[in-house]
C-alpha cells in the first residue's frame, strides 16, 4: 500500500509540474476563470435596468398623462424623443433603428373610457428581434398598467393573483446564473486538461514508456485524473467566493454537500476527458474532440434554456450530460439549501458516469495504443 501510494504521488508530481511549469499554461488556468466569473456575473443577466420607449399619445388628456407619468416613474422605462414627428410611422422607424425597444400607444377615446370605467385599451409594441429582453420589458409594463387600471377601477377582475418567487424573492437573474457557473466554468478546463494529458505524452513518445513502468492501470488512471480534479475544484472554489463575497448572492446550503457533488461532477468530466485522450493520437486531435464535446454539453445543460422545452430526443440525450446534474444540484444547494438526501437523483447519475467513463479510459490506456 505504501509503495503504491508513493508511486501515485510520483506520477502526480510529474503531472502537476507539466501543468504548472509553463507560464502560458498557468495563465490559461488562472486568467479565464477570473474574466468569465465577472463577465457572466455582470453581463449574463436578463434583469432590466433601463428600457428606452416612446409614448404615442393620441388622446392628449389627463388620463394619458397620468399613465405616462406612471411608466416614467417606474425606474425601468426611459422615454426617448423620436425624430420625424409623433406619427406611428416615426416610432416604428425609431424601433427599426434600435433607438427604442417599446412603443406604448393610447387612442383618442382613452380618457372617455377611463372616466366611464370601460375597457380603455393600451397598445404595446415590442421589438421582437430581441425577444427575451422585449418579453421581460413587456412583463414589467404589464404590471405598471395593471396598477394604473386598479387605481382607476377599470374592468377589475373578481380575483387578484399574487406572485412570490421562492428562493429568489426579487427574481434576480444573477442569483440563478452564478450558482450554475460554479460547475460550468470549471467544465472547460477540466475536460481540456484531462484530454491533453495522455495525448501530450503520445505526441512526445513517452506514453509507451509509462505503460511499461511498474505502475498498474489504476495507478496510471489515478495519476492522470487527480490533477485535473484538483484544478477543477480550485476553479469552482474561486467562482463560489466571487458569488459569495463580490456579488453577495446568499448561500443557503451546506458547503460539504456542495463539494461532494462538485467532486463527483469533476470526476465525471475527467472521465470524459481521459476517454477523449485515449482515442487521440496527438494534442491537436484531443483539442478538436474536446471542443466538439463541449458545445453540446453546454447547450444541453439547462444553463440558459429549460431542458423541458427541448424535443424529447434531446431531453434523453441530457441524461449523459454531467453538467445537467451539476447545475441542478449547485442551484438547489446554493439557493434552496438542499442536502445530499434530496439530491440523490443528481448525485447517483454523476457517480455512474464517473465510474463508467474512468473505467473505460483506464481500459483504453492498456488496450488501445494509437
Amino acid at each position: 500500500m505504501t509503495e503504491s501510494f508513493y508511486m501515485i504521488m510520483a506520477l502526480l508530481r510529474k503531472e502537476m509540474l507539466t501543468i504548472f511549469k509553463d507560464p502560458s499554461s498557468r495563465a490559461l488556468l488562472i486568467v479565464p476563470p477570473i474574466i468569465q466569473a465577472f463577465l457572466f456575473g455582470y453581463v449574463a443577466t436578463f434583469d432590466l435596468k433601463e428600457v428606452h420607449y416612446a409614448f404615442n399619445d393620441r388622446c392628449h388628456c389627463e388620463a394619458s398623462r397620468e399613465l405616462r407619468a406612471e411608466i416614467n416613474g417606474s425606474g425601468f422605462f426611459v422615454e426617448r424623443p423620436v425624430s420625424g414627428g409623433n406619427s406611428m410611422d416615426s416610432y416604428v422607424d425609431a424601433m427599426n433603428r434600435e433607438e427604442i425597444l417599446v412603443i406604448v400607444s393610447v387612442d383618442e377615446n382613452f380618457e372617455k373610457k377611463v372616466k366611464n370605467g370601460g375597457e380603455a385599451r393600451v397598445q404595446v409594441l415590442l421589438d421582437g428581434r430581441n425577444s427575451t429582453t422585449a418579453g421581460t420589458a413587456g412583463g414589467y409594463l404589464s404590471q405598471i398598467i395593471s396598477r394604473y387600471s386598479e387605481k382607476k377601477g377599470l374592468m377589475s377582475a373578481p380575483f387578484r393573483l399574487e406572485y412570490r418567487p421562492l428562493y429568489n424573492l426579487n427574481s434576480i437573474t444573477r442569483w440563478n446564473i452564478l450558482p450554475a457557473l460554479i460547475a460550468t466554468l470549471s467544465l472547460i478546463q477540466v475536460i481540456m486538461l484531462s484530454a491533453l494529458s495522455v495525448a501530450r505524452e503520445r505526441e512526445r513518445g513517452t506514453f509507451e514508456q509509462l505503460l511499461v513502468t511498474p505502475l498498474t492501470q489504476m495507478q496510471i488512471l489515478a495519476g492522470k485524473a487527480i490533477p485535473p480534479i484538483i484544478v477543477g475544484l480550485g476553479q469552482s472554489s474561486f467562482i463560489l467566493l466571487v458569488a459569495l463575497f463580490w456579488f453577495r448572492v446568499p448561500f443557503a446550503g451546506n458547503i460539504l454537500s456542495l463539494y461532494f457533488g462538485l467532486l463527483l461532477f469533476t470526476c465525471a468530466c475527467v472521465g470524459y476527458g481521459l476517454s477523449i485522450s485515449a482515442f487521440s493520437a496527438n494534442m491537436q486531435q484531443a483539442m478538436l474532440y474536446a471542443f466538439v464535446l463541449l458545445v453540446p454539453l453546454a447547450l444541453l445543460s439547462g444553463l440558459m434554456t429549460p431542458i423541458a422545452n427541448m424535443p424529447d430526443i434531446w431531453q434523453y440525450m441530457t441524461w449523459l450530460n454531467p453538467l445537467r446534474y451539476a447545475i441542478d444540484f449547485a442551484r438547489r444547494v446554493y439557493l434552496e439549501g438542499a442536502g445530499i438526501p434530496e439530491l440523490w437523483y443528481d448525485l447517483l447519475p454523476l457517480g455512474l458516469i464517473s465510474v463508467i467513463t474512468l473505467s473505460f479510459a483506464g481500459w483504453m490506456f492498456r488496450h488501445h495504443v494509437v
